[in-house]
């Protein structure tokens, strides 16, 4: 049965709860129609259907009873896209018809390009590149950690010698999908002179290393088309355990309320201005000091436990910014 009235796509996957729900209730809330699409149900169980001629092409997305078309798309939100689940097929057949379901995908997201994005894939992608968001930063005044990255051993361990040993190592990309744990997932990590003996491995794989930052504070920060909602985590409690709070096993503690000073909103809106980004999940460290210094942004990052234990309307926010 096709919807009869203009909706909102909402990409993501069949485990995804909470944030999604949230967007598409406030979506809901305004008389707009959302219509979610878990990416790793296709193609076993949604189904996509593309034709062409020398005058037109038009797409159909159905799922269960449901069904829309590419013109009734005004909006999208990109949340997550994953692979398909294809367990049931002969694993020589999963990798094949898994690039060709993706391929497929492709096509459709070119259908949408005159929807309104949070936001667009090739922004996205492009924004994922967390060399060019150390220099953007720097150049909009943001303060970011002395930085190396380097598959040369005898950099790294120089490097180790010029902070004094108090330097992380970390990953350029994000291998994990979720912030869920996985055994794939490499995270934060302090450095010793016991890991670099094995420096030589770099060879292999190019890393990050940073200075180890003084925290009192470290902050996750929601970012909503020029708002800004942050949240903040004593890092005190579990600093003496890990410098990531994210590791299985850590109990950061609760989110406080933090309020940033403007200065430093503004140039958050200039640097994801630069970005070209509506939407990004900042990590911010606050030093004893009072410095605010940038890690990363996530253009698809996590944001619930802020809504949801700080009350704070990010998902309102989404769906304005969708619906605007």
């Amino acid at each position: 049965m096709p919807l009869s009235k203009d909706v909102v796509l909402l990409i993501t996957h069949s485990g995804d709860y909470f944030t999604i729900d949230r967007v598409a209730e406030a979506l809901a809330s305004k008389g707009v129609q959302p219509f979610r699409f878990n990416t790793d149900q296709f193609p076993v169980a949604v189904q996509l259907t593309a034709q062409f001629d020398n005058s037109k092409s038009h797409y159909r997305l159905e799922i269960g009873t449901e069904s829309i078309t590419t013109e009734q798309v005004k909006a999208v939100w990109m949340r997550r896209i994953w692979e398909p689940d294809l367990k049931e097929l002969d694993p020589q057949y999963q990798k094949a018809c898994a690039t060709e379901s993706l391929a497929t995908l492709e096509g459709f997201w070119d259908s949408l390009r005159e929807a309104h994005w949070v936001d667009h894939l090739e922004k996205i992608n492009a924004a994922n590149n967390k060399q060019l968001q150390l220099r953007l930063a720097s150049e909009v005044g943001l303060n970011i950690p002395r930085t190396l990255i380097t598959n040369k051993a005898e950099a790294a361990r120089e490097f180790f010698q010029q902070l004094e040993g108090k330097i992380v190592s970390k990953l350029l990309t994000h291998i994990s999908r979720s912030m869920e744990y996985s055994s794939f997932y490499l995270y934060t990590n302090k450095v010793t002179e016991e890991d670099l003996l094995d420096a030589e491995s770099l060879r292999y794989c190019p890393m990050v290393f940073q200075e180890l930052i003084p925290k009192e504070q470290e902050l996750r920060v929601a970012y909503v088309n020029g708002n800004v909602f942050a949240g903040a985590l004593n890092s005190s409690v579990y600093n003496d355990k890990s410098v990531d709070w994210r590791r299985p096993g850590v109990n950061p503690g609760s989110w406080q309320h933090h309020q940033l000073p403007e200065e430093l909103v503004s140039r958050l809106r200039n640097f994801m201005g630069r970005l070209g980004l509506l939407f990004g999940s900042f990590d911010f460290i606050l030093t004893p000091s009072g410095e605010y210094v940038f890690l990363e942004v996530n253009p698809i990052g996590e944001w619930g436990m802020l809504e949801k234990d700080l009350d704070l309307p990010i998902s309102k926010a989404i769906a304005d910014t969708l619906i605007s």
